[in-house]
């Protein structure tokens, strides 16, 4: 029996850069909050406040809690068009929109693979989790998902 070499182990990138941490123990959405009212953006604002009650123009970056209650959620039965990677053969997904717990804000992304609508309640606790986008000969693109907590 001769020596099995292992496959290389691939990076794990962000798909997008800055809008997540790569922790993943503890993931989280990274947003803005504007100085002067406190209204948080994600993604990221940096030129001026979008509260219509502020003239704000300066913000800090701030993590985004990782928990929040579930809003609203559907199925994407369709791949998208280009330039998303939909994966080869395109495999049906939920997407939810989550209401942060302390920013009260909500942010969509996808569910977590294996968990379909028919697991899905307007309400429930869901939590922030890290997953592959899509992968090429060298990287695993990383973005944010949804799963009941």
């Amino acid at each position: 029996g001769g020596l099995r070499r292992m496959p290389p182990t691939k990076a794990r990138v962000p798909a997008v850069d800055g809008w997540f941490t790569l922790d993943e123990a503890n993931p989280q959405l990274l947003g803005t909050r504007c100085k002067a009212c406190g209204t948080y953006f994600f993604p990221k604002e940096t030129s001026f406040c979008r509260n219509p009650h502020c003239a704000g123009s300066e913000f800090e970056e701030v993590p985004l809690s990782a928990r929040g209650k579930l809003w609203s959620f559907t199925d994407n039965r369709y791949a998208p068009p280009k330039p998303y990677m939909a994966g080869d053969p395109f495999e049906p997904y939920a997407v939810a929109a989550v209401e942060l717990e302390r920013e009260k804000m909500v942010v969509l992304g996808q569910v977590a693979k294996g968990v379909g609508c028919d697991q899905l309640r307007a309400g429930q606790d869901m939590e922030l989790v890290l997953d592959t986008l899509y992968e090429d000969a060298s990287n695993e693109y990383l973005v944010w998902k949804w799963r009941p907590a």
